[in-house]
């Protein structure tokens, strides 16, 4: 086994392991905001070591770009849907995403 190879394996179990323990995180938490929580590693640090363990391997042919950007993606991406999850889960319990009632506008 090369030097490559080892890291690849090595990155790879690592990336493996956040997203498990991401998964685990989801399935134990009681709430969907606690739940929410987990799910930062599992678009951010799990992508990064995938495309990384792909990056060992294949350097940067067209396999390595795809799973730079597609890691890129994730992690740009990820903060993005977390926050909208969070919103409408709050709009669907308390009607409004700032917290009080629904407030409807005065018409004329």
């Amino acid at each position: 086994m090369s030097l490559s190879e080892g890291v690849a394996i090595t990155l790879l179990v690592l990336g493996g392991l956040v997203e498990l323990l991401s998964i685990v995180g989801v399935l134990a938490m009681p709430h969907v905001y606690d739940r929410l929580h987990f799910l930062g590693p599992a678009t951010g640090v799990g992508p990064i070591l995938v495309a990384g363990a792909v990056l060992a391997r294949e350097s940067l042919s067209h396999q390595g770009i795809v799973a730079v950007l597609v890691a890129l993606f994730l992690w740009v991406s990820g903060p993005v849907l977390t926050h909208a999850t969070a919103r409408a889960a709050r709009v669907g319990e308390l009607g409004d995403w700032r917290g009080g009632p629904m407030r409807r506008e005065r018409g004329p």
